[in-house]
């Protein structure tokens, strides 16, 4: 692979995840990381096997999956976490262990309370193990754009000497700038006498906003490995955006001389995915994939566009996979024509998504008078949703007038054929049917977050709700989507409370030792 070629190492499945409120599914991460093989990234971070039995059983299923990328895990430098990622990932043909361990004065003093020579032989002996088991091995100085640079050197140098095929530079607490940072690759690279027996990485955090600006201050320096999340998902206030540096060396190929071999007309739909998922919906400034990032409304603005687009525009909508197209299809649109449209916005479901997908579809082609693809991706991102059970909701009614107690009935029928059926009063519609729904089922939340968002324009527009609810110390996330915003609101709460009772079923106490995930922040 040629000197220019930029490999992009997607985290959003690892790191992303671990933002509060972003955790997946099996299935939800599954669907993910076939965006991702689609999307074409080189590496996917699939999750951090030690720490839970669930984050071992998804990051096995995406490698066992076998789509394509390098699937990795990361690992503390410790034997039982590299034992746990080998026996994850070593189903993909091609795969790779991630170890780390910090090595700024913060870290040594405060958190690890080693030494500096302890850290280095504990990352020596962490990367050895692991070159025993795979051949492709990362190691990663937690914190290093807070580590002295000539300690730095010598840690780089270890890794290397021990075997380490990628040696990834953090950013972890996002303090650097761009020249500061480029200054540190240069740094390396002149003191680094075996740095070209490795690839040199970089994952940058958000928290100065600048980690896509320091994240392409680094490949300039010689990086050849960016790590990034899908929407720029991640703890605190997020990770380098994909979207953002793809497009950037695409858009300025003739500045910066470097190629990725992402499929950028993926990246549209892959956001939409991730964020419907998630429930961190993207900001409409966002770039690329935001929804004002193709739009012009000032008077000059929309003059220079209709005599060319160039005059504002640097990209093409479509090449980031965002239609032009706006109205679509009807309540007598077939299969097909829907079918197409589906493949048109980007999504690949199968047979059974795309028949439920369908179906949902004619329901609402019933009740609003245009339909948009807003629509069309509304019902894809909850179409998980409608099947997690075991409680399913059969009716909803629901009376509310100004400074009058509102009123709500639900009637929900249960897989076992039972069907419940009780009425609430509250402040609010919403709150009364929330309120019916744990009397139903025996589940008390604590609301934390409602979201409610249109999918579309128009009066009769989708409302998309997504809520986070807390249940003994864990967080859960619920979202759905209807023209009638009490209802979308009430079938996000059942999401949540769904989740719990199944979890319940089979024994899981906690999705992730919470103590251990917390450690795991490169």
């Amino acid at each position: 692979m040629s000197n220019s070629h930029v490999k992009i190492f997607d985290t959003t499945l690892r790191d992303g995840e671990q933002a509060p409120g972003c955790s997946m599914t099996l299935r939800e991460k599954l669907r993910v990381a076939k965006a991702l093989s689609e999307l074409n990234v080189d590496i996917i971070e699939a999750g951090f096997p030690a720490a839970s039995p669930g984050d071992f059983d998804a990051v096995k299923a995406i490698a066992d999956e076998n789509r394509g990328p390098i699937i990795c895990g990361l690992a503390r430098c410790n034997p039982d976490d590299i034992e746990k990622v080998h026996a994850a990932v070593k189903g993909a043909d091609s795969h790779r262990i991630h170890v780390f361990v910090a090595t700024s004065a913060i870290h040594r003093e405060h958190k690890l309370k080693m030494a500096k020579e302890e850290i280095i032989r504990s990352a020596v002996g962490a990367i050895k193990m692991a070159r025993e088991l795979c051949d492709d091995v990362e190691f990663s100085p937690e914190d290093a754009s807070r580590t002295e640079l000539a300690y730095l050197a010598e840690v780089v140098t270890a890794a290397i000497e021990a075997g380490a095929t990628t040696v990834n530079i953090p950013d972890t607490v996002g303090y650097t700038v761009p020249h500061e940072f480029h200054q540190l690759f240069r740094y390396l690279k002149k003191h680094v006498k075996n740095l070209d027996a490795a690839t040199l990485s970089v994952h940058c955090h958000d928290d100065l906003g600048m980690a896509v600006a320091n994240s392409l201050a680094a490949t300039n320096a010689g990086a050849r490995q960016v790590e990034c999340t899908i929407n720029g998902i991640g703890e605190r206030a997020g990770n380098c955006s994909l979207e953002e540096v793809v497009m950037a060396l695409k858009t300025r190929e003739e500045f910066f001389g470097l190629t990725t071999q992402i499929d950028s007309t993926r990246l549209y739909p892959t956001s939409r995915l991730v964020a419907g998922i998630t429930g961190m919906h993207v900001p409409r400034n966002k770039a690329i994939v935001g929804e004002n990032a193709f739009a012009h409304e000032a008077g000059i603005h929309q003059h220079g566009m209709l005599q060319h687009a160039s005059t504002y525009e640097i990209m093409k909508p479509d090449d980031v996979g965002i239609s032009k197209s706006n109205l679509v299809l009807g309540k007598h649109s077939g299969r097909h024509a829907f079918r197409s449209r589906v493949q048109e916005l980007g999504f690949d479901l199968d047979e059974f998504e795309t028949n439920r997908a369908f179906q949902e579809f004619k329901k609402l082609a019933d009740k609003k008078k245009d339909m948009f693809d807003g629509d069309i991706e509304a019902i894809i991102m909850n179409a998980d949703g409608a099947s997690t059970g075991p409680w399913i909701l059969q009716a909803l009614q629901f009376q509310s007038a100004t400074d009058e107690t509102a009123s709500a009935s639900v009637k929900l029928i249960h897989e076992n054929g039972t069907t419940n059926e009780i009425s609430a009063t509250a402040d609010g519609p919403v709150e009364a049917a929330l309120m019916g729904l744990e009397k139903v089922t025996g589940i008390a939340l604590t609301l934390r977050n409602f979201e409610l968002r249109s999918a579309t324009a128009g009066d009769d527009a989708q409302g998309e709700a997504t809520v986070t609810a807390d249940f003994e110390g864990e967080s859960y996330r619920g979202h759905s989507a209807s023209v009638d915003i009490v209802e979308a609101a009430t079938r996000a709460y059942l999401e949540v409370i769904n989740r719990i009772l199944r979890r319940q079923e089979r024994g899981v106490l906690k999705n992730r030792q919470t103590a251990d995930v917390n450690q795991a922040s490169i």
